[in-house]
This record gives C-alpha cells, structure tokens and sequence, in this order.
C-alpha cells in the first residue's frame, strides 16, 4: 500500500536511549535519520513526541505538584524534544516545522489543520508539540487528533516491541503477537494500545493504527515501502 501522509508518534522516555532521563545524542541521531529515509520516499510526515524524558504531568501530580500545573509542564517538555528533533533533521537537510498547541513565540507557531497541511504539501516534516494545549489529554491523544486533522492515511505508534500481543511479551516469553485486529476486538480483549480517549478518536475516524518497533533500524522505512511489520488495527 503507497501512503501520501503520516503521523509518527514517539514516546519521550525512547529519546532517553540508555539513560534515565533527558535525550540521548544517539538515539536522537537515530531517530532523525529513521525519519529522513521515509521522507525521502516522498512521504508528508507529521511527529508527535511524548515528554516522559523529562518530565510527566501524572507523575508530577502523584509528588505533589497540581495536575494541571504538571500537565502544563509535561507540554513544555514535549517541545524541548521537538526543538531537538527539529534541529537534528535539519542538520541533516530535512525541512522541519514545530506547531504547538499553545502558542509559544519565537519557537513555535499555534497548530492549526489547515496550517500543518500546508507545511506538509511544501515538504516540512511538521513536529506537533504541547499535546492538544489542554491538561488532561496524553501525546496519544495528541496523536490521534493530529493524524484525524491533517487527514492522515495512517497512524503509526512507534514502540519497543514489534507489535501488539494479548500479555506483556517482557515478562511473559509465551505471549501471543496479533499481525492484524479491529478496533473492536482490541477493546473486547482489553489490550492496552493507546489510552481510550486517542483509541475512540481513531476508531470514530476510521484512522489506522499500526504499532511497530520503531527501534529496528529500517522498520519505519519499511512499512511505508509497504512490508507489513507490527500489528494493524483498523475498522
């Protein structure tokens, strides 16, 4: 299948690598450079990055801190991962845009449908950042709303795993991948994909999801060659 248009979500403890906290030279090396092979496919590229490197509003919340104010925090972390990931594709000659759902000038400009789709149309990989602008939603949902307003073809959730399984394959060595599910059966069998606001969001637009190991060099590039990788879940 040849996909026009996509949104990547990355979560921010993966920009960690090896460390605890903050962003690890190399895997931000690596992740520009997964990026840039798809886009030189052609493919409009829109990325929504976590900030869990940093700094997480519920985490934040359960120390102490207001959870609004934490949310607010946890948004602010998400753009400094994506001015890092914004000037690491540029160095490599990648175009890149940060769009943010709370106005932050000189840095970024408000994300807005119709913007970001211009952006992507002049070849701008458009990093999405501050989640939706409002407490109490998660990146994932930042994810799927952003992939249902630039009218992606496909929503890809970049993980550690190679897919979706019915139980944790990190503790269970039995655990059983699915290659393809519906929406429906994901929610019968209670399998933790995304949170349920984003997972209702997709669902309701018809917006596939797959969930792939983003960190085997060449998945990314792989998938949008259309090499079926991870697990697939659709209407």
């Amino acid at each position: 299948m040849h996909y026009k248009r996509i949104l990547l979500k990355i979560s921010g403890e993966s920009l960690a690598g090896t460390q605890q906290y903050g962003i690890q030279a190399g895997q931000l090396r690596y992740y520009g450079a997964e990026i840039k092979k798809a886009c030189d496919l052609g493919i409009q590229i829109g990325v929504v990055i976590g900030g869990g490197n940093i700094f997480r509003g519920m985490q934040g919340a359960s120390k102490g801190f207001d959870r609004i104010q934490g949310d607010y925090m946890g948004m602010m972390a998400t753009v400094i991962n994506s001015m890092a990931l914004q000037g690491e594709l540029e160095a490599n000659g990648v175009k890149a845009v940060i769009l943010s759902g709370i106005a932050i000038d000189p840095i970024c400009e408000r994300a807005s449908s119709r913007r970001a789709i211009e952006y992507l149309e002049q070849g701008y990989v458009v990093i999405f950042s501050a989640g939706t602008g409002n407490p109490f939603f998660t990146t994932d949902s930042c994810g799927a709303l952003r992939a249902v307003e630039i009218k992606a073809d496909l929503l890809l959730k970049g993980t550690r795993v190679d897919g979706v399984y019915d139980c944790d394959p990190e503790k269970n060595p039995e655990a059983r991948k699915f290659d393809d599910l519906t929406f429906e059966d994901a929610y019968n069998r209670g399998l933790h994909i995304m949170d349920l606001t984003a997972f209702t969001l997709c669902r309701e637009n018809n917006m596939p999801v797959i969930v792939f190991d983003i960190n085997k060099p060449d998945n990314l590039l792989h998938l949008m060659q259309g090499i079926e990788i991870g697990t697939l879940i659709h209407n």
